[in-house]
């Protein structure tokens, strides 16, 4: 029989397995439902926990890097992911790449040999009526479990992610862009302007000549695609829980919409109508719009441009554009199989249900991006549901991850609202801003900023 206060966990993926080692260290029982080896998905091989499903690194240990301060972060909260990517890492440069096999079944060794953690090999088809359960379930969640949670999130469940480029505002040319809304139609203004906004419309427009246009156009339809695994492409006459998706069908992307003709886009998504170049006082031959990813203005993303471009073919395609010329992209475009939860209406910053607090969601179903993201929000979300355990005060103001931190910055993305929520990885540009001018010293300055915020928080609570 399952003790009190025992947590259960579905899924032993990365975030799965760094909210049971979390949970554990604090003394609370822990059971850990994992599928493999009894049901494999399509995109897994190995019964090991944590399998690395696609590229073996972990990005850049570079403190002074948005991924290596999140790293950092994590080192300060004894992370067992980061230890055991440490243990099993090979030659990568500046960056955090693993032997694979040996990460797994390091993870795996130390998952079983837990004393506080019961590996259950079982599918598990709904939550636990009782006790607190912390979901991690992964991008590829399917079957009864997605239905149960698709109704019981009211349709705030995906199934598919397209997501068009992010790009920061201060690399932005503004000689070669201007903020317009079509016909001059902006929106509610009253909480004022974020950095980087005037007063003129809601999108920053980045004209195209005509000859630019054509290059940019020739330049998209011949760039390399990114090829998709037999796992990523939803079929047609999807199951009940996939009743809120995209398909492939429904969501196209930009360089296939360019291949139907080199005009499709200036009559799509690139079309100037209602918009005029203030430089010429004339509507330019097609336009990019650019629309603001955050509150603070820090990101914008590409209106219209899902892709399934390769992240260096997107860079050098996109690049073309003048206003982009040296544009530095926060987050590429992507187009997969991808189930996560619409984290604005469902979370809240410790990674729980606001509708149902006994329930935790943490990995990519919670609507982060990457490894260590969701290794990450496993982290957040197992020391919160072990306070919850304890009957600890529910969320506060004081006991929340500071926003200065990129941990506490990345889950104050997934929560606040948001009309066109994509999942996020970590970025500078989810930071509070800095009024520094020199990139160098200013990321020197968030990381400081962030480890120092991060030790008082560990110190005062």
């Amino acid at each position: 029989m399952k003790h009190s206060d025992t947590i259960s966990i579905i899924g032993a993926g990365l975030a799965g397995c760094e909210a049971a080692y979390q949970i554990a260290k604090r003394g609370i029982p822990v059971t850990l439902y994992e599928a493999k080896p009894l049901q494999m998905s399509a995109a897994h091989k190995s019964a090991d926990f944590a399998e690395l499903v696609c590229s073996n690194s972990l990005k850049s240990l570079d403190p002074y890097t948005a991924h290596g301060l999140l790293k950092a972060e994590m080192r300060l909260l004894d992370s067992l992911i980061l230890r055991c990517a440490e243990a099993s890492r090979i030659p990568a440069g500046g960056a955090l790449a693993v032997d694979r096999e040996l990460f797994a079944k390091t993870v795996t060794q130390a998952i079983q040999e837990n004393p506080n953690i019961r590996v259950v090999c079982e599918t598990v088809d709904s939550v636990p009526p009782d006790g607190i359960t912390v979901i991690a379930t992964g991008p590829l969640t399917v079957g009864r479990l997605a239905d149960e949670l698709d109704e019981k999130f009211e349709g705030n469940l995906s199934f598919y992610d397209a997501a068009a480029p992010i790009v920061s505002c201060e690399s932005i040319d503004r000689e070669n862009a201007f903020f317009a809304s079509r016909y001059g139609k902006s929106g509610d203004r009253s909480q004022g302007l974020g950095a980087g906004e005037d007063a003129a419309g809601d999108y920053l427009n980045c004209p195209l000549t005509e000859s630019e246009y054509y290059a940019f156009i020739d330049a998209l339809v011949k760039a390399e695609r990114a090829p998709l695994k037999e796992f990523d492409i939803i079929k047609p006459n999807p199951p009940p829980a996939a009743r809120h998706s995209l398909y492939f069908e429904g969501c196209m992307p930009i360089e296939a919409l360019a291949a139907r003709g080199r005009d499709t886009l200036r009559f799509g998504p690139l079309k100037p109508v209602g918009i005029a170049d203030p430089r010429t006082g004339k509507r330019p031959f097609a336009v990019v719009q650019l629309r603001k990813e955050n509150a603070a203005g820090e990101m914008f993303n590409l209106v219209g441009f899902q892709t399934n471009l390769k992240f260096a073919e997107q860079r050098r395609v996109f690049s073309i554009i003048p206003a982009l010329k040296n544009a530095e992209f926060l987050r590429y475009g992507v187009m997969h199989r991808n189930t996560f939860v619409n984290a604005p209406n469902i979370l809240n910053r410790r990674f729980q249900v606001k509708s149902a607090p006994r329930i935790f969601i943490a990995g990519q179903l919670s609507g982060v991006e990457g490894y260590v993201e969701s290794a990450a929000s496993g982290l957040i979300a197992g020391i919160y549901a072990a306070t919850e355990t304890k009957n600890e005060k529910r969320i506060t103001n004081n006991d929340r991850l500071p926003d200065v931190t990129m941990l506490g910055s990345l889950s104050r993305y997934l929560t606040t609202p948001n009309p066109d929520f994509q999942p996020m990885n970590s970025n500078f540009g989810l930071l509070p801003p800095l009024d520094i001018r020199d990139k160098s010293l200013r990321r020197k300055a968030f990381s400081e900023r962030s480890l120092d915020a991060l030790k008082s928080f560990i110190d005062a609570t």
